[in-house]
């Protein structure tokens, strides 16, 4: 996976939605991380060098004094909505891991050059597929909403009217991927997959 960007909105009270995208897909993978996280993985995106190092400086500084080096990070879990994530060492010709957050991991990787990978059933699970036409609809008129709230009411809008919900869902996921708003997004697709359960 690549990093795509940052993302965030008015009302995530702080958190970003670090964007993922696959090097040879169309899926994404929003992640939402915190302001430290995100403001330590822009920094080094820039390529903006700090007057003093900061914590993946000095955690990256005390890796390579033990002639260590991040090999890759590998984010293997999703549960009840919690990444997990691994980074994976090269320490003189012995591979270790070391349980991590997904945003320290991909902040070291970024540090390192490391690559970064996701596991398919994460990818299947949580990740957004991206439309080729999306370009075509963001040229097009905006669609009227006919929701106010970010993520729409759980309450269905008719009592046989499941699979019309998850279509309005299905087009306000698409409609919330054209805009680049990928924390809507994925509260979108958490939606999305409880009533598809």
């Amino acid at each position: 996976m690549d990093i795509l960007g940052l993302s965030t909105s008015p009302s995530s009270g702080g958190a970003y939605a670090l964007i993922l995208n696959e090097t040879d897909g169309k899926r994404r993978l929003p992640i939402i991380i915190g302001t430290f996280e995100a403001q330590a993985i822009a920094l080094e995106l820039e390529n903006i060098k700090p007057p003093r190092p900061m914590t993946h400086d000095l955690m990256r500084n005390i890796i390579q004094s033990f002639n260590t080096f991040v090999k890759e990070i590998y984010i293997n879990d999703l549960r009840e909505g919690t990444f997990y994530a691994q980074i994976v060492y090269d320490n003189n010709g012995e591979t270790l891991t070391q349980d991590s957050r997904p945003s320290d991991a991909i902040a070291l990787a970024i540090r390192f050059n490391a690559p970064i990978f996701v596991s398919d059933h994460i990818v299947e699970e949580a990740g957004i597929e991206t439309d080729p036409q999306m370009e075509e609809q963001e040229d097009s008129p905006p669609m009227p909403e006919t929701q106010t709230s970010d993520v729409p009411s759980e309450e269905p809008a008719a009592p046989s009217s499941k699979e019309s919900r998850i279509r309005m869902l299905e087009k306000s996921l698409t409609t919330a991927i054209a805009e680049e708003d990928y924390e809507k997004a994925a509260k979108i697709r958490d939606e999305l997959n409880r009533l598809k359960e």
